[in-house]
């Protein structure tokens, strides 16, 4: 499907593919609002707080575009833009979208689950820095691919299950949601979970095709493919998660919306770059600039995050942290342009 989209997208006329991008735009939002209001059922019915539902069942609807671009990618011969896609991915995630969702409107913040999930977030991201480490080499680590071996991509999808249960088991010791809410009467929990899955796709579907006719039309207007995998690639395979997180702040599901960022940084690393390894015999390379700036940018943006939630007051995460992370992220972007 992937790979049609793309193929189309090569070979449309310019004003067709500014046509799909304008589509793609319009379903990509009314999927996302389906999606969260179907994820929100889930968390009244099931007594899971809105944070873990976010953090899992819609986090791997939202990672879905990072897996298959990352997968293909790997297989196709290209394992640096399957790593970049993954922790570019990141980068987005926390500083761009979540940085956009605090600003829009502080969010509300359950404590112990957040900063559980959250150094999850960190030490997933950590993990995936230590695994490519080239530890013969340490001195001159900056002169250096990052390499992520296909044995550390199987570690990592097996942590990817073990993250799953522990998320959903830890969730049902916490106090569980009130069931009155207006939103989970009416609909049994099976045509709930259908619609959230045909909404996932849909989300997926869209952003595929966003992605494609964006760079394409990023080529045709002479900017570099460095460029555009930095910025329109990550970006691109992020907007699930942007808009779906945009419309739960909108929707006054703030937990939801942070939820979905934590758990799609650990769904980059466990299930985007850690599948995209386990499935190429010779693992990811990547170049010397992750070293000196991706993997940095992507721990200290998480860094930014964890300082975000230990300062924030009243039990939200306000707008400072969002403006700090957005700052963060635009930063980020200028020096990768820059080199």
């Amino acid at each position: 499907m992937h790979q049609s989209i793309e193929e189309f997208a090569t070979n449309a006329d310019t004003w067709v593919l500014l046509l799909a991008m304008a589509i793609s735009i319009a379903i990509l939002g009314v999927s996302a609002d389906i999606l969260v209001d179907n994820a929100v059922k889930i968390s009244i019915k099931t007594g899971l707080p809105k944070v873990i539902v976010g953090a899992t069942i819609v986090s791997i609807g939202t990672t879905f575009p990072e897996a298959v671009v990352s997968v293909m990618a790997a297989m196709g011969g290209h394992p640096d833009f399957a790593l970049g896609n993954a922790v570019g991915s990141i980068i987005c995630d926390t500083g761009l979208i979540l940085g956009i969702a605090c600003i829009m409107s502080p969010l509300k913040l359950d404590m112990k689950l957040v900063n559980r999930q959250g150094w999850v977030q960190f030490g997933v991201a950590v993990l995936l820095v230590a695994l490519c480490l080239p530890y013969g080499r340490l001195n001159e680590l900056f002169n250096q691919q990052a390499f992520l071996h296909q044995s550390s991509g199987f570690l990592l999808v097996v942590l990817l299950g073990v993250y799953l249960v522990w998320s959903v088991r830890l969730a049902r010791l916490a106090d569980p949601v009130a069931e009155d809410d207006k939103a989970g009467q009416g609909i049994s929990m099976l045509p709930c979970l259908g619609i959230l899955a045909v909404a996932c796709a849909f989300v997926i579907l869209s952003s595929i095709g966003l992605i494609e006719s964006t760079k394409v039309l990023a080529s045709r207007a002479g900017v570099s493919n460095a460029v555009i995998a930095a910025t329109v690639v990550a970006f691109g395979t992020s907007l699930p998660e942007l808009v779906t997180a945009i419309t739960a702040v909108r929707k006054g599901h703030g937990e939801l919306a942070i939820g979905n960022i934590i758990g799609a940084d650990i769904l980059n690393v466990l299930f985007v770059a850690g599948l995209a390894a386990a499935v190429t015999p010779d693992g990811l390379f990547a170049d010397p600039v992750f070293f000196r700036l991706q993997f940095p940018a992507m721990l200290f943006i998480l860094f930014v995050f964890r300082l975000g939630i230990k300062t924030s007051s009243n039990g939200y995460l306000g707008r400072r942290t969002g403006f700090l992370l957005l700052g963060t992220y635009i930063i980020y972007i200028a020096i990768t342009i820059a080199n």
